[in-house]
């Protein structure tokens, strides 16, 4: 597992909305554009709680057969396994079941052990509920779905890359989401993005102040995109 990032370095990330990151993110041609977040099918439940920040802990679960006999310890070591992922945490749940999101994982019960496990919220191809008590704990829901029951939910495995939204995570990613979606940003260019935002959003400024003022023209605008790109 990776060394955590400096606390003031998350909390830096946390004042930013996720189109602002991935902009950023662009400028270090790390990966392509078409890389590197979650489609619009993993949809933010809570967007009045802001952006979540945290490491990745990925697991599976199934709620569609009944659980073996084994699920009530795998749950146990679950929760053991959460602490090999540095907090502020976030638990990337892929739901196995075809189609997922019969039974819900997440609930007012889940939400409360994990968030004082130190987990911030979960991100899920699969349901959660009980969202008005999960909204005032404050505990993100990103997810695909909402549902009533639980039906037979249980994990199946943990600490493997799942695959949520068309998103390869690993254990140890470090996420960032908001009513937008579901960024992952790299490690190695993290602490690095302020200044990247900060230079993104000059040219930003710079394009919107100039069509807002009574001097516009689309000369003038052509003109100063060519300056802006170089």
């Amino acid at each position: 597992m990776h060394t955590p990032l400096a606390p003031d370095v998350l909390a830096r990330l946390r004042t930013f909305s996720t189109p602002t990151l991935a902009n950023a993110v662009e400028t270090f041609n790390a990966r392509p554009r078409t890389a590197g977040f979650m489609s619009c099918q993993i949809r933010c439940l809570f967007p009045e709680l802001g952006p979540m920040v945290g490491y990745a802990f990925t697991a599976t679960c199934r709620a569609t057969i009944e659980p073996p006999r084994e699920a009530a310890a795998r749950r146990i070591e679950m929760w053991r396994a959460l602490e090999e992922v540095p907090p502020p945490r976030i638990v990337v749940l892929r739901d196995l079941d075809d189609p997922p999101g019969i039974g819900a994982y997440w609930g007012e019960v889940q939400s409360n052990i994990h968030r004082a496990l130190g987990c911030v919220g979960t991100v899920t191809n699969g349901s959660v509920r009980d969202l008005d008590e999960v909204r005032t704990l404050g505990f993100h829901f990103f997810a695909a779905s909402v549902a009533v029951s639980h039906a037979y939910v249980h994990p199946v495995d943990f600490g493997q890359p799942v695959e949520v939204g068309g998103l390869v995570v690993r254990p140890g990613d470090l996420l960032h989401a908001d009513q937008h979606g579901v960024l992952e940003i790299p490690l190695e260019i993290a602490p690095r993005l302020e200044e990247a935002v900060a230079a993104v959003e000059r040219h930003e400024r710079e394009i919107i102040a100039y069509c807002q003022s009574a001097a516009f023209t689309r000369q003038g605008l052509e003109d100063l995109y060519r300056r802006l790109r170089g």
